[in-house]
């Protein structure tokens, strides 16, 4: 298809003489290969040109007329270069054309088409185009309607130029300022002049005898009162004005004082006859120039907007101001309801009314059902149409309305309520502004909503990764916190408790290098498998040996930093083993904080066995706390000062408030525990701070084993052994007075030593621990380890172990330096302290 030819500029295509004299001549005529090409030649071609003249052609400008009789349309040769298509394209008939403009810019551009053919209006839009390569360029598109002798609209004739929205603002605010036919000063917070645009300097003086000069000192404006009401428009923060007559000219001018956050603006606007159409233009500009400098900001706030929350910020802060506005109401679908999810400018009452959603048949709920928008322009018009609604709106305070819906590709995300103060007659380019920028706060309100749902199942799958209750254990009290980055992406940070034999217990915390679902899923797994490594009652360093394995497997992508502490409460030592991880703060009893030197391994993955172990002698209640490096660290602190700062925090927090208390507390230490994790996080990561990466902290409470709960005894590598150690637990329960424990303990011991004296070698040993339960261990100097086996109905043996199982809540083996140990647990029949 080829495009038809322009006929020649003649007396029977005179609506075109319009035209011509917006678009240069040799503009009118390129024929070039490519639009880049033909840009280049334009502009060599005029490099020997005025600087007015070479402005003027810098923009390639399209002409157009369109038939309204007919449909045809005629473009003149310089449209295809300015749309960015082939001229064979387009057919000359208007569905073509329609048929280039966006899907959603397609509503506005019709609705202001209508409103120019109705009104006999300036044609004015903005709108994108859609070329046959997919891509899609912004034009601007300006006409009037030519009429007949009758009145009746005969043609619509205009120009289009390519155009963004950022540069439209910039040029508009260009033109409105520098070469605005209004003068206009800019004042600072001083009353002292800083600005005047060339109009300015023409009625008042050069801007050399003007800049840095009280406004009210200017001979030109030296009128009574004009000090008075520049304050008054300050201090009110309401635009004033007066007019006055300009000796250099002898004409009336208006000046408008607007106050701004920094000082004064003042426009000198010509109101006599001759000037009142350029004041008028030159108002209209203005406003052109405001409303497209708040849509850009609008769009880019909207364009940032993470959360609903946020939508509705952005939009009263930037749509409001365009229509004078006070009230917003933003409501979003979730499932088969409507809900408000944010409102500015109503009273708490009225809000309350709505908590339960729309009241059925009202001017909302019927804008929801319809999609159609209604505009409401005062009480008694509302209580005309929709007698119903009369009651709420006087409790909202409000005098006129607009009740928008949000659609996203046809489907309903929501709905919009604009709302004033006093009764308001939106014009009709008001309200297609208005249904247009809905159109961006839809989109924008869908992109929230799906973030917030993303956000909320990463949250939860996070916290499905992570302990969710600390178990309540003899050895320690234990408490921790979990703060995700901001942003709300998903880390690899955790932490565990782990309950091992004899009262013994894992502190584990760690971190998965980076951020993401993969990260997530790795640190889920690494928490599993320390979990049952430490099952198997490995030594730490023997148990990092495997962990290290384990991510090394993963990739050489993947990295993991972890912190191992192994609590002994039977001799209170603490066996740490480390693989990049920040030390642990140790806190003694007085309150003294210190963070151990311990051997800085390198990071699970890149590490090589063997790993180093440090054991520290803790006192009674002391305090251990674990933490990862995004607890401490950040882009405002290294990690060091983070360590210091942590520091200064366990102190101060810690000021005033009891250690350890007794065993029968241990919910009020897991209570203060709590508040003191809450503490250290409200130190080091404030909530209004902005993180990068997620942060785990971990602490517990250290309760060593007092001597009268503990009795050892060596044994000979004879059968009698069995029978010592059976009195041993007879009379060591006898002190402790678990008489009822007495047939099954001595029974476990005499199996267990029998079973050494049998099948292992010395030296044997026999050890009570009264705890929460009674432990019963017997060691040995063998590694070998014992298993259940099933015993045929006619063998004389191997039903030991099945014994032991059968009597004990718990058993099992644990690898010791020069042997083994293999240890029973049985419920107290109560507490007998």
């Amino acid at each position: 298809m080829t495009a038809r030819p322009r006929p020649p500029v003649t007396a029977q295509h005179g609506f075109l003489k319009a035209i011509t004299r917006w678009v240069p001549e040799r503009l009118r005529h390129p024929r070039p290969s490519s639009r880049d090409t033909a840009l280049a030649r334009w502009q060599e071609e005029r490099s020997d040109r005025s600087p007015l003249s070479q402005a003027l052609d810098a923009v390639p400008v399209g002409a157009w007329d369109w038939n309204i009789h007919t449909g045809e349309l005629l473009w003149d040769e310089a449209m295809p270069l300015v749309l960015g298509i082939a001229p064979e394209v387009f057919d000359g008939r208007i569905e073509t054309w329609r048929r280039l403009i966006h899907p959603d810019d397609l509503p506005v551009v019709l609705a202001q088409a209508e409103q120019s053919l109705q009104e006999g209006a300036e044609y004015l839009v903005r709108h994108r185009v859609c070329r046959p390569d997919g891509t899609v360029g912004w034009v601007a598109v300006r006409g009037r309607t030519i009429v007949s002798e009758g009145g009746a609209p005969t043609h619509m004739v205009g120009r289009l130029w390519e155009t963004t929205e950022t540069l439209a603002a910039l040029d508009s605010v260009g033109r409105a300022m520098r070469h605005m036919s209004d003068g206009f000063v800019a004042v600072d917070a001083d009353w002292r002049i800083l600005y005047v645009n060339d109009q300015a300097e023409r009625l008042l003086g050069p801007s050399a005898g003007l800049v840095a000069r009280t406004l009210w000192d200017i001979p030109a404006v030296r009128v009574p009162g004009l000090e008075s009401q520049c304050r008054k428009a300050v201090a009110d923060r309401t635009p004033t004005g007066l007019d006055l007559r300009l000796p250099t000219d002898g004409r009336w001018y208006h000046l408008r004082l607007i106050p701004v956050p920094d000082g004064l603006t003042v426009y000198l606007t010509d109101i006599t006859e001759r000037r009142q159409a350029e004041a008028e233009r030159a108002a209209v500009e203005r406003a052109a120039a405001e409303r497209s400098a708040h849509i850009g900001e609008l769009t880019a706030a909207l364009a940032e907007a993470l959360t609903a929350e946020d939508v509705v910020t952005a939009a009263a802060e930037r749509m409001l101001p365009l229509f004078g506005a006070t009230g917003l109401i933003v409501q979003a679908r979730v499932g088969d309801r409507v809900r408000a999810v944010g409102a500015v400018g109503y009273p708490q009452s009225f809000l309350d009314r709505l908590a339960d959603g729309l009241p059925a048949d009202t001017t909302g709920d019927r804008t929801l059902r319809d999609h159609t928008p209604r505009f409401i322009a005062s009480p008694e018009e509302m209580a005309a149409e929709y007698p119903g609604m009369a009651e709420l709106a006087a409790l909202s305070g409000k005098r006129a309305w607009a009740f928008l819906p949000l659609m996203v590709a046809g489907n309903q995300v929501g709905g919009c309520v604009v709302s004033f103060d006093r009764p308001r007659r939106l014009t009709g380019e008001e309200r297609t502004l208005l249904i247009a920028l809905s159109g961006l706060v839809a989109q924008a309100l869908e992109r929230a909503r799906q973030y917030d749902a993303e956000h909320s199942r990463a949250q939860a799958l996070q916290r499905g990764l992570l302990p969710r209750v600390l178990p309540s254990l003899p050895a320690v009290t234990a408490a921790a916190r979990y703060l995700p980055a901001s942003g709300g992406m998903l880390g690899g940070d955790w932490y565990d408790v782990i309950p091992l034999s004899a009262d013994r217990v894992a502190l584990v915390i760690g971190d998965v290098m980076g951020h993401g679902l993969p990260e997530a899923a790795t640190m889920g797994r690494l928490r599993t498998a320390v979990r049952t490594l430490a099952g198997l009652e490995l030594p730490p360093d023997e148990l990092f040996s495997h962990l290290n394995d384990l991510v090394s497997d993963l990739g050489d992508d993947f990295y993991a930093t972890c912190l191992y502490a192994l609590y002994d409460p039977a001799s209170a030592v603490c066996t740490l083993t480390n693989a990049g991880q920040p030390p642990p703060a140790v806190v003694h009893p007085d309150g003294t904080v210190y963070f151990p030197d311990l051997a800085a391994d390198p990071p699970l993955g890149a590490a090589t066995p063997p790993f180093e172990t440090t054991e520290l002698k803790l006192p009674e209640g002391s305090l251990l706390v674990l933490y990862t490096d995004g607890f401490v660290e950040s882009a405002r602190r290294d990690i060091d000062s983070g360590i210091a700062q942590l520091a200064k925090a366990i102190t101060a927090s810690l000021d005033g408030t009891p250690g350890a208390g007794p065993v029968g507390h241990r919910d009020a230490e897991a209570a203060r525990l709590d508040r003191l994790c809450e503490s250290l996080a409200s130190a080091l990561l404030p909530a209004q701070e902005q993180t990068s990466d997620d942060a785990a902290v971990l602490m517990a409470r250290t309760h060593a084993l007092t001597a009268e709960d503990m009795a050892s005894w060596t044994l000979p590598e004879d059968p009698i052994a069995a029978g010592q150690a059976r009195d041993h637990v007879r009379h060591q329960l006898a002190r402790w007075q678990l008489d009822d424990l007495v047939p099954t303990t001595e029974m476990l011991a005499s199996e267990l030593v029998g079973n050494v004296v049998r099948h292992a070698k010395g030296p044997i040993r026999l050890r009570l621990l009264r705890s929460r339960t009674l432990i019963c261990e017997v060691s040995d100097g063998s590694l070998t380890t014992p298993r259940i086996r099933r015993a045929a109905d006619t063998d004389e043996g191997g039903r030991g172990l099945q014994l032991v199982a059968a009597l004990s809540q718990r058993w099992g083996t644990r690898y010791t330096f020069d042997g083994k140990c293999i240890w029973t647990e049985q419920p107290l029949p109560e507490d007998p302290r």
